[in-house]
């Protein structure tokens, strides 16, 4: 194989690739002894099909075959042979090919520019603690606390009150008729809040155990037989109970109940959970201020074809002419993501950082944690959008990568109360919602940078380079 590399503009290149017909003739050779003992033809002996049939019957399809296998290994060796990292996919122009024939064809390839990878060590951020006192994690303990709901019997004979909760068995009739699903025991409604058939719950008020209420409602839109929306319905309901929500007492058996050792423990693991959700707030904003630090770091040049990736990203959902209106815009942003996202990429590189299978999966169930109840919607998401993993995959990346560089850089440790974390935050988001409006001709505009890189430049540059090249024009000479 030969390779000619010719530099065109900027960050374009085309590679050259000359095969000569002797290799490409033994490629052919040792498909056809491949395929020779499994080919069944009427006349012939398994396995004693003389190379000449076996060139007439099936010679383009296994052309095909060893065409597509040689290219997809003599354009990923010349790139890497020539270290050249494309920036996108590259394109392949066929000059010259056929059986018998020199393989000749270009590498059209834009490349990734040379990064000035500087030491992290001198970068900045700050890395917040939260002090939380005592009387914010009462508080929130006695929120917990009147979040589950402790309800008592009342007196047989008191009625129902808003607030109340009410079990009962019921049996429905549309025009007279019994229908599928309309029948139930041991139903609890909490009278006043609205959660089953609307103007349901209002009907029981007034209720006492052991009464027999008829209710009339009308079966909502989204009922599962469709036969019966909007329907009348009249339900006979037979009151087992009407129970009274108390408060609960916050002790030792309370704390129990929630998975804690004891009260005290209880404390120390909400304590926790309230530092931690500010923390995880205050983490992104040190993330944020690295982000920042790397825009001073040189890279030659943005490719262009990333940039017009990027923008397309950007403008989705846009018109066609509010893109063109925001272009300038839109490419300042591009510019800083990619660029990022180029010097993460190429941190990331350096120090060897990998993305384990376990992992994306960890990150994976974050995602269902986050979306209880559609776990299998989320799931199936995931299963049927491999670009959706991969780009989960590119956010863990980018996450280990900025924890690396978290225990190089300078740290500026703070213990904050959480007024102090609040105020922080609150400046933050003031200050992202600011630069939104810069330019408040145009709402449309990419929102602010609050993170300035995207993983897809990792996945864009990182892919791109085990990804087969894909064939631009074929001329066949």
């Amino acid at each position: 194989m030969k390779v000619t590399v010719e530099n065109k503009k900027g960050l374009n290149k085309d590679i050259k690739v000359f095969i000569d017909k002797k290799t490409i003739n033994t490629y052919m050779d040792e498909k056809y002894e491949e395929i020779k003992g499994t080919v069944n033809l009427k006349g012939f002996r398994p396995g004693k099909v003389p190379k000449e049939v076996l060139k007439r019957q099936f010679g383009q399809a296994i052309f095909n075959e060893v065409l597509d296998k040689v290219l997809k290994e003599s354009s990923s060796k010349a790139l890497q042979e020539n270290s050249i990292k494309p920036a996108g996919q590259p394109k392949l122009d066929l000059k010259t090919y056929g059986e018998d024939k020199d393989l000749e064809y270009i590498i059209s390839v834009t490349e990734l520019p040379k990064v000035e990878l500087k030491s992290v060590e001198n970068i900045k951020f700050d890395e917040y603690s939260v002090k939380i006192d005592s009387k914010e994690t009462d508080k929130r303990i006695k929120e917990i606390g009147k979040s589950q709901n402790n309800f008592k019997d009342v007196d047989p004979n008191i009625k129902s009150v808003e607030g109340n909760l009410v079990v009962f068995d019921y049996k429905a009739t549309i025009d007279g008729k019994e229908f599928s699903g309309g029948e139930s025991k041991n139903t609890q409604l909490i009278l006043g809040k609205d959660l089953f058939i609307k103007g349901f719950d209002k009907q029981l008020i007034g209720v006492k155990k052991d009464d027999e209420k008829i209710v009339e409602a009308i079966l909502p839109e989204n009922y599962p037989q469709k036969e019966f929306v909007n329907k009348k319905a009249k339900f006979v309901c037979k009151v087992i109970a009407v129970r009274k929500s108390t408060e609960v007492k916050i002790d030792d058996d309370f704390a129990k109940n929630l998975g804690a050792k004891d009260l005290n423990d209880l404390k120390k693991l909400v304590s926790k959970q309230i530092n931690d959700e500010y923390k995880n707030s205050l983490d992104r904003l040190a993330k944020n201020q690295i982000l920042k630090e790397l825009e001073s770091y040189k890279v030659d040049e943005i490719p262009e074809n990333l940039i017009e990736e990027e923008i397309k990203v950007l403008s989705q959902g846009m018109t066609e002419e509010d893109t063109k209106k925001s272009r300038k815009n839109f490419e300042d942003v591009a510019k800083k993501r990619i660029k990022v996202g180029l010097i993460l990429n190429e941190f990331g590189e350096q120090n060897k950082i990998k993305v384990t299978e376990q992992e994306v999966q960890a990150e994976v169930q974050k995602q269902l944690k986050m979306m209880p109840g559609q776990e299998k919607v989320v799931m199936d998401f995931y299963q049927k959008n491999p670009s959706a993993l991969a780009s989960l995959r590119g956010t863990v990346y980018e996450e280990k990568i900025i924890d690396l560089i978290k225990t190089k850089a300078k740290a500026n440790k703070k213990e904050i109360s959480k007024d102090e974390a609040e105020k922080i935050l609150k400046e933050s988001q003031k200050s992202e919602h600011n630069h939104t409006h810069e330019h408040s001709d145009d709402k449309k505009k990419p929102k602010a940078k609050t993170i300035p890189t995207k993983s897809q430049v990792k996945s864009r540059t990182t892919t791109s380079r085990k990804s087969t090249a894909k064939v631009k024009k074929v001329s066949k000479k």
